[in-house]
């Protein structure tokens, strides 16, 4: 199941460096594509407001 990001995603940027698979893109509120995402929960352990989800 990949993650999610939701609308309290500050777009700091920090989930970025964390993705192994590179599947999170930039933009007013950051967004993970699921085909690509792995599920490693990498982001989701460093967003500084648990922004990231798993994916329902």
């Amino acid at each position: 199941m990949a993650y999610k990001i939701n609308e309290d995603c500050t777009a700091c940027g920090t989930c970025i460096d964390e993705c192994p698979v590179e599947a999170i893109s930039e933009g007013d509120i950051y967004k993970i594509n699921p085909d690509i995402c792995t599920d490693c929960g990498a982001c989701a352990d460093v967003c500084p407001v648990e922004a990231i989800h798993p994916a329902e």
